[in-house]
């Protein structure tokens, strides 16, 4: 677990640091009604600095189906891109996360969809375990890249100081980009 990310939305500017990243989440839609007026301009950010990029919806209580649907509305994915579920809302349901995720993979065939919550949730709300492509679990205990769950992780978010920052589970960039690139279909029943 070599390398590092950060994650950012509106509250972060369109231009931010890069230098030390091999990867960045941006947040792009919540709900039905908000899209970050940020967004593209801080994937250009990414591109430009190379990091392997993802994208990420914050889920609010409310039909899945069309929540998934804005959140892909919004984006021109490239090879490589790799979708997130932020569950942390306590109104959303396991069901709504699984049933999310799922419609996501469908509708996406070739690029990676993970999950996206914090250490609470995943052993106190989560009854599936289903996490898509890989859990992002995000618990601030002073132990970067060693969450304290039982379940593999893809990515650690383990600060919020000076900005939301995880560890990738991979060796390298180049790890993380071929781990991206090849997403197997599963399929579900």
């Amino acid at each position: 677990m070599t390398i590092k990310g950060i994650d950012v939305s509106s509250f972060q500017p369109e231009k931010y640091h890069t230098g030390g990243f091999a990867f960045v989440f941006i947040k792009v839609t919540e709900g039905t009604t908000y899209t970050n007026p940020r967004w593209v301009a801080q994937r250009k950010t990414a591109r430009d600095a190379g990091l392997v990029t993802g994208f990420y919806h914050f889920a609010r209580p409310g039909s899945f189906e069309d929540q998934a649907d804005f959140f892909l509305s919004k984006i021109k994915l490239a090879e490589g891109d790799i979708l997130a579920l932020d569950w942390e809302d306590r109104g959303v349901s396991n069901s709504f996360k699984d049933n999310w995720i799922k419609r996501v993979q469908q509708r996406t065939p070739g690029h990676r969809t993970v999950l996206y919550c914090n250490r609470d949730f995943w052993l106190h709300r989560d009854t599936t375990s289903f996490a898509g492509d890989g859990l992002w679990i995000a618990q601030y205990n002073g132990r970067a890249g060693r969450p304290d769950i039982q379940q593999p992780w893809m990515f650690h978010q383990y600060t919020d100081h000076p900005v939301d920052t995880s560890l990738g589970n991979f060796k390298d960039k180049v790890a993380l980009r071929g781990w991206s690139v090849h997403r197997q279909l599963a399929s579900f029943d």
